[in-house]
């Protein structure tokens, strides 16, 4: 049995625990703000956060501005997409009261584990890890440094706070075990300082852009939690169809008609097939209507929310978040020196 079908077995376990214990648990998860957050990330990996945060569990956010440039040039805009991804968490309903917002750069502690974490892993696991491969790969450059340890700084992240569960989908697996590598060799190197955090494998369905290629910032495929219902409108209203009046769900063949009845679908609650047999023969333009209506409403409380909140809000939440972060982050360090032999 391969590692993934493993990790989808334990989840009823996980989900029954977490459920009935959920002081037990502490999350670590996050984003690289390489842009403005979507539909995708709400539907796929926020909401999950606000569900586990209402559960009591507790719950920790990076922003992981430094991880910005592992596959770039330049750090770009990076203040502006914090601050966006700010306010977007909490107009999504995570509760700054409950849940710890952070970014990267603002914890030097944090990234001090980095050093010793680097100890525990080779060359070769690193370059065997897919996410990285597929990101040299997309970005056309060198492999870097930065992109090759990529894997031994989400570890760093999830490890400061002892964080023990990971949402994650498929394509992140191998990272949250490299992490359980580093904190269980870690452990039977120096004595046990950090838990082996388990992955939750997210239920949510992955959303194909307009275009019905994968949903990416880079691609200008995406609909922004920011947008105004206007700009939805015109983003859909652009979004590749083709000739055929009939509308059918058949991502293979239509990749743009589908990718607009599986938003549709995310936004409704229904199967694209049975949103396709409700549009029949009234062509692209019914299903554009729709679908532009069926997002603007489903993100409507969430931008009403957003509208209300400003730059000083995202500002004095990362602030108190980074504050929380720092605390926790020497303390772990501090343990681990202690483990090392390296306090003086």
């Amino acid at each position: 049995m391969d590692s993934f079908s493993a990790t989808v077995d334990r989840m009823p376990a996980l989900r029954s625990s977490i459920s009935k214990n959920p002081e037990r648990y502490r999350v670590l998860t996050g984003e690289r703000p390489t842009g403005q957050l979507h539909l995708g990330h709400y539907v796929g990996t926020i909401r999950e956060r606000v569900r586990l945060q209402d559960a009591g569990v507790e719950t920790f956010v990076i922003l992981a501005d430094y991880q910005v440039i592992t596959d770039r040039d330049t750090a770009g805009a990076v203040r502006d997409h914090v601050y966006s991804a700010a306010l977007d968490y909490l107009a999504a309903g995570i509760d700054p009261a409950c849940s710890t917002i952070f970014t990267h750069s603002a914890v030097p502690e944090l990234n001090q584990l980095f050093l010793p974490f680097l100890s525990l892993v080779t060359e070769a696991e690193l370059h065997r890890n897919p996410t990285v491969k597929a990101e040299q790969l997309s970005s056309g450059r060198a492999l870097n440094g930065l992109l090759l340890t990529y894997p031994v700084h989400q570890a760093a992240d999830i490890l400061f706070c002892k964080g023990n569960l990971v949402p994650v989908g498929k394509d992140n697996l191998p990272h949250v075990e490299v992490t359980r590598t580093i904190a269980r060799r870690f452990n039977e190197r120096y004595g046990e300082v950090f838990p082996e955090p388990e992955a939750l494998i997210t239920e949510s369905p992955e959303l194909p852009g307009l275009d019905g290629r994968k949903m990416s910032k880079s691609y200008g495929n995406t609909i922004t939690l920011a947008m105004s219902e206007d700009e939805t409108a015109r983003k859909i209203r652009k979004a590749p169809t083709d000739a055929e009046r009939t509308i059918t769900y058949d991502p293979d063949t239509r990749p743009g008609v589908s990718a607009l009845l599986e938003t549709a679908s995310v936004c409704l609650g229904q199967p694209p097939q049975d949103i396709a047999d409700e549009i029949g023969s009234t062509g692209s333009g019914a299903l554009k209507n729709l679908t532009t209506e069926a997002v603007n409403e489903f993100l409507r409380d969430l931008r009403r929310r957003r509208a209300a909140l400003d730059i000083a809000d995202a500002a004095e939440v990362l602030r108190a978040g980074n504050y929380a972060a720092r605390r926790i982050a020497a303390e772990t360090l501090q343990e681990t020196r202690a483990a090392m032999g390296m306090h003086y």
